[in-house]
């Protein structure tokens, strides 16, 4: 599966497990101080339409960022009060596009998926993209997305109480990046260990 495809897939099992959000459970607890509305939001936003308004600003003259794992290393090298207002307005805009789900949120998502799918399928995958970060290929930035929509996709469904599966090639890839992230930023040799059974990460230890 490349990594158009695999980002295909995991949109499309986000929009299924939208489809088993209880009605009752909209403004219960979603992730930290976020109702579950919130976190669809926030999803929505990261995985879907992010990547239709990067692909509809004008493109990048250099590139800037080579990979996903530099992409999210960049967070931890900007000034901590510019990422705490980057936080901020995160959270501002994980709330706006969740009451844009209005009532019937399934649908709403359906309708992003379909339109972040044709905007990426009829891009070129080594066009350069503005990102946060920089200009980054889209073939090195995409896969960033597919991260964002897995692990929150697992958000949602601890929150539900849901055992959802996602598809074993959205897993891999998304481990695999947060492997990376964790030897750029300086703790590589710690995820390794872990994941190995030859050490133990700390409490709330986090690559993102």
């Amino acid at each position: 599966m490349d990594i158009v495809e695999t980002w295909t897939a995991a949109a499309g099992a986000f929009a299924d497990l939208v489809e088993l959000v209880p009605d009752d459970r909209w403004t219960g607890p979603g992730l930290g101080p976020w109702t579950l509305r919130d976190l669809v939001g926030h999803t929505c936003s990261a995985g879907l339409r992010e990547v239709v308004a990067t692909l509809d600003r004008a493109p990048a003259l250099t590139e800037d960022i080579a990979s996903g794992a530099d992409y999210y290393a960049f967070a931890t090298k900007i000034d901590r009060a510019l990422y705490e207002s980057l936080v901020a307005a995160s959270t501002d805009d994980a709330r706006r596009t969740g009451e844009s789900l209005g009532d019937r949120p399934a649908d709403a998502v359906r309708g992003w998926v379909a339109d972040a799918v044709a905007t990426v399928r009829a891009a070129a995958p080594e066009m350069l993209v503005t990102t946060a970060a920089g200009g980054m290929r889209l073939d090195a930035w995409l896969p960033t997305r597919t991260f964002e929509l897995a692990v929150h996709s697992l958000d949602i469904a601890a929150a539900l109480g849901h055992a959802y599966q996602l598809p074993d090639q959205v897993i891999a890839d998304a481990a695999a990046l947060a492997a990376r992230i964790g030897t750029a930023i300086g703790q590589g040799r710690d995820v390794l260990l872990a994941l190995t059974g030859r050490g133990h990460l700390s409490a709330g230890f986090s690559v993102v």
